[in-house]
């Protein structure tokens, strides 16, 4: 049986090359295929950490907040917890570092250093986590 035709030079425009099939499954950098199970884990993972919007990396970088793994987990921790309960958006304090987190969407929206929190009040959320 012929190969069918995946490239129809005739009609595909000027500069578009044949598009490349992704690999049916992940390899390791030796070439390895990974089994599903851990696929499907790593992906698992990666959907349950929370995710830094350009507007909290802003801030970050500009009030100058370490954001190492250590914090990572306990906002991720923090996030689990209003999850948990329902919330919607949450303040989540951190080592007094305050996140604004949407948590359905698992996104920071702006992070506070305790140096920038003049007034301290928060709008806009429905719970509040001291991770």
């Amino acid at each position: 049986m012929a190969e069918p035709i995946r490239h129809n030079p005739a009609i595909t425009p000027t500069g578009v090359s044949d598009p490349q099939r992704p690999s049916a499954r992940p390899a390791t950098p030796n070439g390895n295929v990974l089994p599903f199970d851990q696929v499907f884990r790593g992906e698992l993972d990666r959907s349950r950490s929370v995710r830094l919007s350009g507007h909290a990396l802003e801030r970050l970088q500009r009030r100058g907040i370490a954001f190492d793994a250590a914090m990572s987990a306990r906002l991720n921790e923090g996030v689990d917890r209003a999850a948990a309960k329902g919330a919607r958006d949450a303040l989540v304090l951190v080592d007094g570092t305050a996140f604004v987190v949407s948590v359905a969407n698992r996104t920071v929206i702006t992070a506070v250093d305790p140096g920038s929190m003049k007034q301290r009040v928060f709008t806009n959320i429905d719970s509040a986590v001291i991770s």
